[in-house]
């Protein structure tokens, strides 16, 4: 059986890095983390890996997650990517925004652990 490509995580916060990378693991997706957009850019284009995703945490120091999409889809490589947006910031205009702006998919945390596994599967 082929694997799976990995899926990047960019999250700054070591307890949302633990507990996505772990509904990710559980469902045998290989995943790699970055904890800057810039690292996360870094990974994406330079690399050499191929991603099947990026959940981005919106909320980042530096670059936030809406500049880390923006310059996703600008690029002709990279426009197609799935992308998922997660955020402690959650309101109906923050969901509604994320999607008009491009995310595939958007995730309020805390993150219920079933049900985003349920869901990120149904999205892949």
């Amino acid at each position: 059986m082929k694997m799976p490509k990995p899926i990047l995580v960019v999250e700054d916060d070591p307890d949302g890095q633990m507990l996505i990378s772990h509904v990710i693991t559980f469902m045998n997706i290989p995943n790699d983390i970055a904890i800057t957009a810039e690292a996360a850019l870094e990974m994406l284009f330079d690399s050499g890996n191929e991603y099947q995703a990026v959940i981005i945490d919106l909320q980042l120091p530096g670059k936030d997650g809406w500049d880390l999409l923006a310059e996703i889809r600008n690029n002709s490589e990279s426009k197609d990517l799935l992308c998922i947006a997660v955020t402690g910031f959650h309101t109906s205009k923050t969901r509604e925004k994320a999607l008009q702006l491009g995310f595939n998919a958007y995730f309020p945390k805390p993150l219920d652990a079933t049900h985003f596994a349920r869901e990120l599967e149904q999205i892949l």
